[in-house]
């Protein structure tokens, strides 16, 4: 695995940032919980690996609720760069005073609820027929998702920051 370091976005990361939403969301335009967001309107954290090369990014949103994950994508998937956005972004919930992290993923997305219950996050909730609703604000999601797998529901998951967290 790769030695990961993760920073904040910056102005010269536009254009990896729009390759990874292209590939990863078809463009920086996602459909989440009822709410349309453009990722690049939103912080980002960004992941290089030991040469600088660019390894993935974690597009985030800070509220009352906690630290919303709107999109983590790895340039590679097995290199490290998942794990070490979700441990920068529970830091940076803590320094905004947030006491959650969260985020929805869709009920296709299995190596994705892998990958984030293994990091400590739970479900929280379902809302069945989410991306049917998604659907008819960005067209382009997928009738069937990974696995063939019909693509219809949101998963919610969520993790408490501990006092251990915030040290």
């Amino acid at each position: 695995m790769a030695s990961i370091r993760v920073r904040q976005a910056r102005d010269e990361d536009r254009a990896a940032l729009a390759a990874l939403h292209e590939r990863e969301w078809g463009g920086p335009i996602v459909v989440v919980h009822d709410t349309r967001y453009d990722l690049r309107d939103l912080p980002a954290l960004v992941a290089v690996d030991e040469t600088g090369g660019f390894a993935g990014a974690l597009a985030y949103r800070v509220d009352a609720d906690g630290l919303e994950v709107v999109s983590l994508a790895a340039a590679a998937p097995g290199n490290g760069a998942g794990t070490a956005l979700l441990a920068a972004a529970q830091e940076t919930a803590t320094a905004a005073g947030a006491d959650r992290i969260w985020l929805v993923t869709t009920n296709d997305n299995l190596g994705a609820l892998r990958f984030y219950q293994r990091r400590g996050l739970r479900i929280v909730a379902v809302d069945a027929g989410a991306v049917d609703r998604a659907r008819a604000v960005k067209p382009t999601i997928p009738e069937v998702g990974a696995d063939g797998i019909p693509l219809h529901d949101e998963l919610r998951l969520a993790r408490r920051l501990t006092v251990a967290d915030r040290r």
